[in-house]
């Protein structure tokens, strides 16, 4: 069969281990970022670290750190969060049905299912490479996001005053270079501008945090809808 010829590949000539360790080290490099921003919006070495090994998700993690950094309360950065990892979830379905995980390596599987993973074992041809993608990129992430997001941390104790450097803003700065590569096609594209239009109105109105919830549903409700109109398409 032709997913059994690409055991031939040797691991070092894999294309898949190759996207996946370049993925894992320019992901795992940003993590200075995070630390360093975590430290800046009020959050102890501990705390960081906690979030980047239990929550791992970076769009996430910059969403929780920018709403506590913008005013709002550890519940409205929580939602915030939650909200923007629903799209893991999604991914866990789809790599769940792709790799067919078995016993612990599914627990595994689960926490380093992120964007990277998801897109370095959806960019291969066969079952073998999309498993060496998916595992390589996932746990290369995750172990060197965790190691430079100590980096980050530990360098943002060492700044001080977080306004002196800049660093009371750059959560945004940082979000919107995760956003940034996605903004490519059209939808995106729109999404991003809507949610934009929306957190604007928003913010004389309602509490500090609120108004990225509002945006976050707002786009899930747009992911929803789009959803069920390309489901409606593909049955008529």
């Amino acid at each position: 069969m032709a997913a059994d010829s690409e055991s031939v590949i040797p691991w070092r000539s894999s294309p898949a281990v190759r996207v996946g360790l370049s993925l894992g080290i320019a992901t795992g490099l940003y993590g200075i970022s995070f630390g360093a921003l975590s430290i800046a919006a009020g959050l102890t070495f501990w705390q960081t670290q906690a979030l980047s090994a239990l929550m791992f998700t970076g769009g996430s993690q910059f969403a929780f750190i920018g709403v506590l950094s913008g005013g709002g309360g550890g519940a409205a950065a929580l939602g915030a969060a939650s909200l923007l990892g629903v799209r893991n979830t999604v991914y866990g379905m789809t790599m769940n049905a792709l790799l067919r995980p078995q016993a612990w390596r599914k627990l595994i599987a689960a926490q380093v299912t992120i964007d990277e993973s998801n897109a370095a074992a959806s960019a291969q041809p066969t079952f073998l490479e999309r498993k060496r993608g998916f595992w390589v990129a996932g746990v290369s992430v995750f172990l060197l996001w965790n190691l430079f997001t100590a980096v980050g941390a530990l360098l943002g104790d060492a700044v001080g005053d977080p306004g002196q450097w800049g660093l009371d803003g750059a959560a945004v700065a940082a979000f919107l270079g995760l956003l940034w590569p996605r903004l490519r096609e059209r939808e995106p594209l729109a999404v991003a501008v809507v949610c934009g239009v929306v957190t604007a109105i928003c913010i004389p109105l309602v509490p500090s945090g609120i108004p990225v919830l509002v945006a976050a549903v707002v786009a899930l409700a747009w992911g929803l809808i789009g959803a069920r109109s390309a489901r409606k398409k593909a049955r008529s």
